[in-house]
């Protein structure tokens, strides 16, 4: 350890659903996920995706803290981590040998360090483990739709592709706190329709493949209703930057979370179809964001509802995969698994019915 550093003792992983997603959709097998992750780890010193480039976050108690740690946390804090676990030097002891790979969340043995400019939270008294690493993963999507809609002003209208996930449920009890007046929610099937409506959490709830452009525009803006002042992408799959372009007013904004979106795309997309929108990267971060996070986990229980139901069906929406573009595949075509992910829609003709957009 250097003097600012704190060490800690690992006791599971949360990985992002992008790279989950990806993860299951390559390997198939839940043996051959984990040995995937592990192999990633030791490789790499991290848990860092090579593919998506996203990692996760993790859970743990620290160990030992450094003279000069500003961090303010003792030994014995049990902790979440709210940096990303690509930034996240990590050694694992058990091969992961206790983990099912049905899940993002990764229970394991071994060891983390954390600098001085790293981000993390205290584990609250009152939430189940499980699910305040689920609140604390997706934290940063809820503070910064927060600032934005506030932006846009009281009565502004909001769309969130996914609105039935975890950030994407959050950012809508976001959203609505702060003064939007159309709330709007896609999700990919009706099943999570019907919970989405259930919940209460949005005025509109849309079934459309966010992959889909013009589904999308005609989903959330068809029919004579206006586009909306300010989308929230909080999808898991690549191809969703133009259906959230398209469903954007102009001047409006476009806020990108989810970590499967290609920023060439996006830009690209925007410049060829003349829009004229804000386009923001959700970093995850915004100063305060695990406690707001939590505040509006605790006041919202159709969110704890929803959090509650996806943790009793982990992997929800993540199928086996039946054409998924593999290394082999993507040589025979004279690209890369990465770049087809990065490029976005690199994989559209090897999806099928079976990669039906799922939310994280």
């Amino acid at each position: 350890m250097w003097p600012d550093e704190t060490l800690v003792e690992v006791e599971r992983l949360n990985l992002d659903a992008a790279s989950y997603r990806q993860l299951r959709e390559q390997h198939g097998s839940p043996d051959a996920v984990r040995r995937a992750v592990v192999e990633i780890i030791e490789q790499r010193g991290k848990m860092h995706n090579p593919v998506t480039g996203s990692g996760g976050m993790l859970l743990g108690t620290v160990r030992e803290v450094g003279p000069e740690s500003p961090l303010g946390f003792t030994q014995g804090d049990r902790i979440a981590t709210l940096v990303s676990l690509t930034l996240t030097p990590l050694k694992i002891d058990d091969g992961l040998v206790n983990w099912s790979a049905e899940s993002e969340q990764v229970p394991c043995r071994g060891t983390a360090v954390l600098f001085g400019r790293s981000i993390a939270a205290v584990l609250p008294p009152d939430l189940p483990d499980e699910l305040a690493l689920s609140v604390f993963d997706v934290c940063g999507a809820p503070a910064l739709t927060d600032r934005v809609v506030r932006e846009a002003g009281s009565g502004s209208s909001v769309l969130v592709l996914g609105g039935g996930g975890k950030s994407g449920s959050l950012s809508l009890a976001a959203a609505r706190r702060a003064g939007a007046g159309r709330l709007v929610a896609l999700v990919p099937t009706e099943a999570e329709a019907d919970a989405v409506r259930a919940a209460g959490l949005a005025d509109e709830v849309v079934v459309a493949d966010a992959r889909n452009p013009v589904a999308v525009a005609e989903a959330v803006g068809g029919k004579g209703r206006a586009k909306v002042d300010v989308t929230v992408v909080c999808v898991d799959v690549p191809g969703c930057e133009h259906g959230a372009i398209l469903a954007t007013a102009d001047g409006g904004t476009v806020v990108f979370f989810s970590m499967a979106t290609s920023f060439s795309a996006a830009a690209l997309g925007a410049e060829g179809l003349a829009a004229d929108v804000r386009m923001l990267v959700g970093n995850g971060f915004v100063p305060g964001h695990a406690d707001f996070a939590l505040d509006l986990f605790r006041a919202t229980p159709a969110v704890r509802g929803l959090f509650e139901r996806r943790e009793r069906h982990p992997g929800a929406g993540v199928k086996e995969p039946s054409a998924g573009l593999t290394e082999e595949r993507a040589r025979e075509r004279g690209t890369s698994v990465e770049h087809a992910t990065r490029e976005g829609g690199g994989w559209a003709d090897e999806r099928s019915d079976q990669f039906n957009t799922a939310t994280p």
